[in-house]
């Protein structure tokens, strides 16, 4: 794959190609059916799989109090895609004067005349130009007028609710990270490095990785069964992880991310630094104050277990490049 970060870095051959326009946070179940789509037409027309995305989101720029908090860094989106066979993004960089061309401006000099695209697919809902004046009847129009083809693809549901990244951040804002995953098509994850904690895991009740992340979305407070993967080395642990303020210990304000790693010996875990990625699979329980220290540590033990008995469960479609969504 082939990631440009501003027209100046696009080469002239970047067309003929299949181009998909939109943010895609997540890259969820619907976006990827968008992309899957995009492959096969381009295939089949010999064009290149092509996304235009944006950085920063552009309610940054035109709307800054409605910009919401993103679920993927731009570069993140670009992994996903390469997923589904897409062989070029553009991650454009969002500009006040992007912002106010027109709907005809925006297909003719930049999808048309410096993309190249032959055919463009968009999620139903797609606006573009200055106040969001085009809409998927307007795009229609303007390919046939400028000389590309444009396809709709339908918003997608599971379990009665329509796939959508908006959505997609409450589920993880409110601890629903089992279903999230389904609506993404895998775990949701953070990643970031690992940090000195105040040292009472170790001492009292297990020992901890505690988790600096500059991940906009935090699942909400609780006891997750989640996935670690040291993002140097490459190793993987299953893993149980707490998000919460600590109340057994004290009152406090600063959030905090722990993860214990299950099957770990002490002194292992107590060696792990560097960067690591947090995938949620599962939440446990609320946080909650105990009597003790021990108290809590047997708690954690008994937490331990029961992420085991789900792990060995959920083996068989953790991994897998898509669940069902029944």
């Amino acid at each position: 794959m082939k990631i440009y970060h501003s027209l100046a870095e696009v080469p002239e051959d970047f067309g003929p190609c299949a181009l998909t326009i939109g943010n895609f946070d997540g890259v969820h179940f619907g976006h990827r059916r968008i992309l899957r789509r995009l492959k096969s037409l381009a295939d089949a027309r010999g064009w290149k799989p092509s996304v235009l995305t944006f950085d920063p989101h552009p309610t940054r720029v035109v709307a800054p109090k409605r910009t919401p908090r993103l679920l993927t860094s731009p570069e993140a989106r670009a992994e996903l895609m390469r997923e589904e066979g897409i062989e070029q993004v553009l991650i454009l960089p969002f500009t006040r004067e992007l912002a106010v061309l027109t709907s005809e401006e925006f297909a003719r000099q930049l999808l048309v005349g410096r993309l190249n695209a032959r055919a463009v697919l968009v999620g139903e809902n797609f606006r573009f130009g200055h106040r969001h004046a085009g809409n998927v009847r307007v795009l229609g129009e303007l390919g046939r007028r400028l000389g590309f083809e444009t396809e709709i693809v339908h918003s997608v549901t599971c379990r009665g609710r329509v796939v959508s990244s908006s959505g997609i951040r409450e589920l993880i804002r409110t601890g629903r990270v089992s279903l999230a995953a389904r609506f993404l098509q895998h775990p949701y994850a953070i990643e970031g490095r690992v940090v000195s904690g105040r040292g009472i895991g170790s001492k009292q009740t297990v020992p901890t990785l505690n988790l600096a992340t500059a991940a906009e979305v935090i699942p909400a407070p609780g006891v997750y069964v989640t996935r670690t993967r040291h993002l140097d080395t490459g190793r993987e642990w299953d893993s149980l992880t707490n998000i919460g303020y600590r109340p057994t210990f004290g009152a406090s304000d600063q959030l905090s991310i722990e993860t214990f790693l299950l099957d770990t010996p002490t002194e292992q875990a107590g060696s792990v630094s560097g960067r690591l990625r947090v995938e949620f699979l599962w939440r446990v329980r609320d946080e909650r104050t105990f009597d003790s220290p021990p108290a809590l540590k047997a708690q954690i033990l008994k937490d331990a277990r029961t992420a085991e008995r789900y792990l060995r469960r959920a083996k068989a479609w953790i991994g897998r490049p898509e669940r069902p969504c029944p």
